[in-house]
C-alpha cells in the first residue's frame, strides 16, 4: 500500500524522506469507474483537474471496445499529466445487478493491469470511507456528496465527477488512509 503525501518530508540531513520511507507521491489520479468514469487529477504542481469520460458502445462496436478506449484514455491522461504516481479508485463491493458487476470487473481489470504495466501504485477505497470523509456520513446519497464537494469549492458536473473529487480529497487529506 502506498502512502500519499501532499509535500515531501525532509529529514535532518536535508534529504527527502526518512530512511526506508517510500518517495512522496507527486501526482494522483482518482477514478470513479464506470461507463461514465469520473476523474480527478492532482498534478505535481498541486493543481486539480476533474471531469468525466464516456465509454459507451455504439451499435457497431464489440463489447471489448469500451475497455480498449478506457486503456487508451488512461495512457493519454498519464502523458498529459507528465506521469501519474498513484491511482486511487472507488472500490465497489456491491452492485445493482449482474451486468453492473461484470462491467465494473472489466474496468478494474483494465485499470490494475495498466497500472502494473506502467509501474504505478494503485489503491481501492471503499465507498463508505469516501462518503464518510467528505460528508461525515458513510451512507450519504449522491446529492449530499455533490453538495459536500461544492462546499469545498469545486463545481462537479455530476455525481461521477463529484465521487472522483471526493476520492482525491480522501487520498490527499488522509495521506492514503494514514492520518
Amino acid at each position: 500500500m502506498s502512502v500519499v503525501q501532499a509535500q515531501p518530508r525532509r529529514n535532518s540531513a536535508g534529504g527527502c524522506c526518512a530512511p526506508g520511507a517510500p518517495p512522496p507521491v507527486q501526482s494522483i489520479l482518482a477514478l470513479d469507474l464506470g461507463t461514465t468514469t469520473g476523474f480527478a487529477l492532482r498534478g505535481a504542481d498541486g493543481a486539480i483537474t476533474s471531469g468525466t469520460a464516456e465509454f459507451r458502445l455504439d451499435r457497431w462496436q464489440s463489447g471489448g471496445m469500451r475497455f480498449l478506449r478506457f486503456k487508451h484514455w488512461l495512457t493519454e491522461i498519464k502523458h498529459q499529466a507528465g506521469g501519474v504516481d498513484l491511482v486511487v479508485y472507488e472500490q465497489v463491493r456491491r452492485h445493482a445487478g449482474v451486468d453492473a458487476a461484470h462491467a465494473y470487473g472489466g474496468w478494474l481489470a483494465i485499470l490494475t493491469a495498466w497500472c502494473d504495466h506502467h509501474s504505478i501504485a494503485y489503491q481501492g477505497v471503499p465507498v463508505g470511507t469516501i462518503k464518510r470523509h467528505v460528508t461525515g456520513k458513510g451512507n450519504a446519497d449522491k446529492a449530499a456528496v455533490i453538495a459536500a464537494i461544492r462546499a469545498r469549492g469545486f463545481n462537479p458536473a455530476d455525481d461521477n465527477e463529484a465521487d472522483a473529487l471526493a476520492i482525491l480529497l480522501w487520498a490527499t487529506e488522509t495521506q492514503g488512509g494514514v492520518r
